[in-house]
């Protein structure tokens, strides 16, 4: 059973040890990840000049499981848009919500504003 699902911003603060890395690390064992926030966590990463070997090798061993983005997903990121406009969540922000909720854990993230959320899914905010 997942204990949480990662944002992108959690998963980041974790790689570069950032505020907060502790409190994710801790979180890890039967953690996951939506596909798209994975592609975020990618997109900065070879930005910074990695591979997608490294990336691929430094996922695996955290032993994240990847939940992949389907149209059940997608539809509910979608309908989260309109109570989540205000505080300006992203798209991927909104599969990491929706992917807590489908699987009825809480989302871990380093953004602040999702604390003041209202939608069905614990937050938990690392730093």
């Amino acid at each position: 059973m997942s204990s949480c699902v990662l944002d992108a911003s959690a998963l980041l603060a974790l790689i570069h040890r950032e505020p907060g890395h502790e409190l994710v690390s801790a979180s890890l064992e039967g953690a996951r990840i939506s596909a798209v926030n994975l592609a975020e966590v990618a997109t900065k990463l070879l930005q910074r000049g990695l591979l997608k070997a490294q990336i691929r090798e430094n996922v695996a061993a955290l032993r994240l499981e990847v939940v992949p983005f389907d149209e059940a997903l997608a539809l509910e990121a979608a309908a989260l848009h309109s109570v989540t406009k205000e505080a300006g969540l992203s798209l991927g922000d909104r599969a990491c919500l929706a992917t807590a909720r489908r699987l009825g854990v809480p989302a871990l993230t380093a953004d602040r504003q999702w604390s003041r959320l209202r939608v069905g899914v614990r937050v938990q905010v690392v730093r």
